[in-house]
């Protein structure tokens, strides 16, 4: 299923702290996004700072009054697409068996932690999730994918300061279409949280029942698997292609997996050894140098 949301309706979704963190501010600093307008709660806002950091805030203020001017620019032309789909699936070991047809399945092979821990607790793979196969009963995990629209990132070449604004947004946009669209597939579509009332707030800190664990997050740290998300959502429907490497274009985009398990958490992989290495190598029929560079950042 495709959802577009114009840029109005995705910004209460923005996460501030990741936009700040960009332009090189301290969360702190991102707290400007919850202030009221107006001249007096400004100043006032200001004033909760120590007078060396004062400067820095009226920095940050500024920005975000700049970056909201933005966002009411890009609205008028620009729109957010998200891809979604549920599917049938169990955990078959550290795999996935996606049922992508009636009878076509997709394996997914997925890490699992390795290094040893201090308070003894499993070692996590997101397969964990997921009801296994044995049980003879499947299970349900969702896919999605969102960007932005590709003329975005070539706005404002001739002026630095603006592109990059426009850059450092599009990531925040692709991120909270994502959000809203995984709140609708929470209550409606899924529908396994159809109670669920949360604010913005308590969105943004993941109080929601359920985990959606983006490729190149820590538990989903192989960019290579973007090809097994385009296989089964065909992302080029949003407008989403693959280099030959697996990254996405336009860079403003995010895909990866939705899991419903009420314990399921995310976590990081972390170091493997080479004995995995050479497991998940050949479950992903790839050769061992291709995934030495995939996942360069978890060899020991």
């Amino acid at each position: 299923m495709i959802l577009s949301y114009k840029i109005h309706t995705v910004t209460p979704y923005i996460n501030w702290i990741y936009f700040f963190h960009a332009w090189g501010f301290q969360p702190r600093f991102a707290a400007i996004a919850n202030i009221h307008g107006c001249d007096v709660c400004r100043a006032s806002w200001l004033t909760t700072f120590p007078e060396e950091e004062r400067s820095k805030a009226s920095e940050a203020m500024q920005l975000f009054k700049e970056a909201n001017r933005m966002l009411d620019l890009l609205d008028r032309d620009y729109e957010v697409k998200t891809l979604f789909k549920l599917y049938k699936a169990n955990a078959d070991g550290d795999n996935l068996i996606i049922e992508k047809e009636k009878d076509q399945f997709v394996t997914f092979p997925l890490l699992r932690q390795q290094t040893p821990k201090r308070d003894g607790s499993p070692f996590l793979c997101l397969s964990d999730f997921i009801r296994p196969l044995s049980s003879g009963i499947p299970d349900t995990i969702g896919a999605f994918a969102s960007s932005i629209d590709a003329d975005m990132e070539g706005l404002y070449e001739q002026d630095p300061y603006k592109h990059l604004l426009v850059q450092t947004l599009s990531d925040r946009l692709a991120e909270a279409a994502t959000e809203k669209m995984h709140e609708y597939v929470r209550k409606e579509a899924w529908g396994y949280a159809k109670e669920e009332n949360l604010g913005i707030a308590d969105l943004l800190v993941e109080k929601y029942q359920g985990i959606r664990p983006a490729v190149g997050y820590p538990s989903l740290p192989d960019q290579s698997v973007n090809f097994l998300l385009d296989e089964l959502l065909d992302m080029k429907q949003i407008g989403i292609s693959l280099t030959e490497n697996g990254a996405m274009y336009p860079h403003a985009s995010v895909c990866g997996l939705m899991f419903s398990h009420p314990a399921s958490e995310y976590f990081s992989v972390g170091k493997i050894g080479e004995d995995q290495l050479e497991d998940y190598t050949r479950r992903r029929g790839k050769s061992i140098e291709e995934m030495r560079k995939f996942l360069a950042a978890n060899l020991q």
